[in-house]
């Protein structure tokens, strides 16, 4: 299986356009206001009409109830949804029956010692992705642009598949992969002029880097 690429955190037209016509395999949007890459109701089925058949559409939310889930689902019409916030294996499984979407599991990374908490999340989510763990006064879980330390993966065996994110950008995404074996890496502060604000020609040379490193891959 080729490597997935994800491209978080999209909230135009022209820079979700870009980064379909890269190749990414997955296209994510965030509904968490305290984001600066949080994207309205009002603005969700236009993009995801864009989207529809060029990428996996992912919709991110933090510790969202059942109303705004729902909500989310009706007006993007995800394939996937991502839990960034501090969800419980049970609601993890009740949004899974709930919604009948597959569910990829944010599990925040520092020591190896935050693992802990994955044989849980593996028995009921659908994929990981292992994000930096964020300081403890930030506003929100993600997109901070930190990098956690990679080896701590290093040995993981584990059956599910998962991506890799945090601090990502075109130079350190092949180290990253490298390191860890992930199937997929998640970008969205890495590919950015400023909070929030895309580059277009970024966005292609991580998605240029991703595939260079994979192909290193497999020779």
């Amino acid at each position: 299986m080729s490597l997935l690429v994800k491209i978080c955190g999209l909230s135009t037209r022209e820079t979700l356009d870009v980064a379909l016509d890269a190749g990414a395999d997955m296209v994510g949007f965030v509904f968490f206001p305290p984001s600066p890459r949080h994207i309205s109701l009002e603005t969700a089925p236009e993009l995801g009409r864009q989207a529809r058949g060029r990428a996996a559409k992912v919709a991110l939310t933090v510790d969202a109830n059942d109303a705004t889930l729902s909500n989310i689902v009706e007006t993007l019409q995800p394939d996937l949804l991502q839990l960034h916030g501090r969800e419980t294996t049970a609601r993890v499984r009740d949004i899974k029956a709930r919604f009948g979407l597959p569910v990829m599991k944010v599990i925040a990374v520092e020591t190896s010692a935050d693992l802990a908490e994955l044989p849980g999340f593996a028995g009921v989510a659908d994929r990981i992705l292992f994000d930096a763990r964020a300081p403890k006064d930030a506003t929100r879980p993600g997109g901070l642009g930190a990098v956690f330390d990679w080896h701590v993966l290093e040995k993981l065996d584990l059956k599910l598949p998962f991506m890799v994110s945090g601090g990502l950008n075109p130079d350190n995404v092949a180290e990253a992969i490298r390191v860890t074996r992930a199937g997929g890496v998640d970008v969205s502060s890495g590919v950015e002029r400023s909070a929030g604000i895309k580059d277009p020609e970024m966005i292609r040379m991580f998605i240029r880097a991703t595939r260079a490193s994979e192909e290193l891959m497999v020779r």
